[in-house]
């Protein structure tokens, strides 16, 4: 009934992803894994443009991001809480798509709704595995599903990623990606107010973060994630130095 994503991000607000860890999402789906993502809310009070035009904006994107699927949850911008309405949308948004990774937002930054969409998120995560949860869609039992691994991706505040990808191969199409969100992003000849991510030097920013991380593993540009919970690892050769 609904496509079995491997890669599912969630974001606060649309743009979100496309900012920190679109990179990841198009290698991913350049290499066969199906990607999705499911925006809370609209981004309706953002300083530049309107509900309307994040969702064109949205819509944009994908043209570079190539996702199987991407929803939105329509949670109230700015106001949205960690209650059992808010869960359970999310919940089954889990359950429909199955995804065996989940990306979520960053712990703590400068924009409040982030840290608190983590939480949100990283409770849902958990919750949607509890079979005496119950979800009906359109006359259908969704089944409790839990990811095997959640990761939280790094936004404007700078945090120590547990690990990163190299994501030089796919850098010109995620930046792309992230510039499909013409209102938000540097365009010089917008009539709107600035905001702390519409300068020139907030695009100097994402990419001197990924060249920074990059350098660390010994490439061009790469994205980091932080563990959410425990990583399993059967034998130390596992893991890449």
């Amino acid at each position: 009934m609904y496509p079995k994503i491997d890669v599912l991000a969630f974001a606060a607000h649309p743009d979100d992803v496309e900012i920190s860890i679109s990179g990841a999402m198009i290698k991913h789906q350049k290499n066969g894994l199906k990607t999705g993502i499911i925006d809370l809310t609209r981004g309706e009070l953002g300083t530049r443009g309107n509900a309307e035009t994040r969702t064109k904006e949205s819509i944009a994107a994908n043209e570079f991001l190539k996702l199987s699927v991407r929803e939105n949850l329509e949670l109230k911008d700015g106001f949205f809480e960690i209650n059992e309405d808010s869960l359970l949308k999310v919940i089954v948004s889990i359950r429909k798509y199955q995804p065996e990774i989940i990306l979520i937002n960053a712990e703590s930054d400068r924009h409040p709704d982030h840290g608190r969409a983590h939480d949100l998120l990283k409770r849902a995560c958990f919750l949607s595995g509890l079979s005496k949860i119950e979800t009906i869609v359109e006359g259908n039992q969704l089944e409790p599903w839990r990811a095997k691994s959640v990761f939280s991706y790094i936004q404007d505040h700078y945090l120590e990623p547990d690990f990163m990808i190299d994501v030089s191969d796919v850098w010109e199409e995620r930046m792309k990606s992230l510039l499909a969100y013409k209102s938000q992003f540097y365009d010089p000849k917008s009539t709107e107010k600035e905001t702390p991510i519409s300068g020139k030097s907030f695009l100097n920013i994402i990419e001197g973060r990924a060249q920074q991380m990059g350098r660390l593993i010994q490439v061009e540009y790469a994205e980091g994630l932080r563990k959410v919970n425990s990583l399993k690892v059967n034998l130390l050769t596992d893991i890449m130095l």
